[in-house]
């Protein structure tokens, strides 16, 4: 569907990166005509001697305990006699509550177990989220990539409501910065539509749906609107994902619209939330196409520390998130009809890319750095 006459044409419409549009480097070190020097097999290395390797660490180790067990003589015979002992003591000094920690993990055990234990027709699991996924979620968010969000006075306390977000930084993480930003700011689990690949991946469908994940379909998201949930929709989906930094915080296409017309059939409002710092975890370089779809997938992410850095090059960095909640655009002032005619769908949908995009503009004029 083409866009009408007044929004400025997006580049990134083409979400393939062109290959002979990307830079190449220039190479390492200075330019000359010294030859250089020859190249050495890497497998042609001195052998290790593991036994005095070891014999190193021991002695090194033995040292160090010597020379703690001389400063704090009690402190050290306590910790060897009884380490658990010692754990606990340390981690009550801390604020930490041991036993109820202990006790949470057995009974969540044991109603795993029992398999007496809560699901929805779609497969969420509240206490597996808010047990699990959350606190292993937290830090992340809030330390790593220290996220804010503002404007929460325009998501209702209950009742149903559809988010819509721009969705950026090639893995997507941003649904779940969300999702625990919700659930600890507001107490509301967001039930967020993923696409076909998350549910066609081994053991990510599993998760997913766990989490509250549920399929990218007008049926399902229907269904969990009239049910009065708190519905999440990244309209881009992987072509927001997938685009070069080039290229970045300038919206792609929201596709057809099928989230207004659920929004207009279930009368709920519309609630535009606009994501900075997504964009800066894994800067994109190279899509690589023809390598993604020999696998099945939408791109091959290419960016300055992966592949090169193994799983180390996974580790997102540590951008500063900001994230902001528009106001409210009402629906159920227009007839139920109207989610049929494609001319009323496609205006609401233009309405809500560009407060999008006009946010996402003045976000970045406000803030100081991507990082800091």
């Amino acid at each position: 569907m083409a866009e009408p006459d007044h929004v400025e044409p997006d580049p990134q419409d083409d979400h393939v990166a062109d290959p002979a549009g990307n830079a190449q480097g220039a190479p390492a070190g200075a330019g000359g005509t010294q030859d250089p020097p020859p190249a050495r097999d890497p497998l042609d290395r001195e052998p290790v001697d593991l036994a005095a390797v070891l014999a190193e660490l021991l002695q090194s180790g033995g040292a160090l305990l010597r020379q703690l067990q001389h400063a704090y003589p009690g402190a050290v015979r306590d910790a060897l006699a009884d380490p658990l002992a010692t754990l606990v003591s340390v981690a009550a000094e801390l604020g930490v509550d041991w036993q109820g920690g202990v006790d949470d993990v057995v009974a969540y055990t044991r109603s795993r177990l029992s398999g007496e234990f809560a699901v929805d027709e779609f497969g969420f699991d509240p206490e597996f989220t808010e047990r699990i996924v959350l606190p292993a979620l937290r830090p992340l968010v809030r330390s790593w990539f220290r996220a804010e969000i503002s404007g929460l006075e325009n998501i209702p306390d209950e009742g149903p409501a559809l988010l819509v977000s721009n969705h950026a930084g090639t893995l997507p993480l941003d649904g779940l910065v969300l999702h625990s930003l919700l659930h600890d700011e507001i107490g509301r689990h967001p039930r967020l539509l993923g696409g076909d690949l998350i549910f066609a991946t081994p053991y990510a469908h599993d998760v997913a749906r766990r989490i509250g994940v549920t399929h990218a379909c007008p049926e399902d998201a229907l269904r969990l609107l009239e049910e009065g949930h708190l519905v999440a929709v990244f309209p881009e989906g992987y072509k927001g994902l997938g685009k070069p930094y080039s290229e970045r915080y300038r919206l792609q296409r929201f596709g057809r619209g099928g989230f207004v017309a659920c929004a207009i059939q279930a009368r709920v409002p519309i609630i535009p939330v606009s994501v900075v710092g997504s964009e800066e975890i894994y800067p994109l370089i190279a899509p690589l196409p023809e390598v993604a779809s020999a696998v099945g997938w939408p791109y091959l992410p290419i960016t300055p520390l992966f592949p090169w850095f193994g799983l180390l090059g996974l580790l997102p960095l540590p951008s500063r998130w900001s994230i902001r909640v528009g106001e409210p655009i009402a629906t159920d002032e227009l007839d139920v009809r109207a989610a049929a005619d494609p001319m009323t769908v496609f205006e609401v949908t233009d309405q809500v890319r560009e407060t999008i995009q006009d946010t996402l503009y003045a976000m970045l004029q406000e803030r100081r750095s991507p990082f800091f």
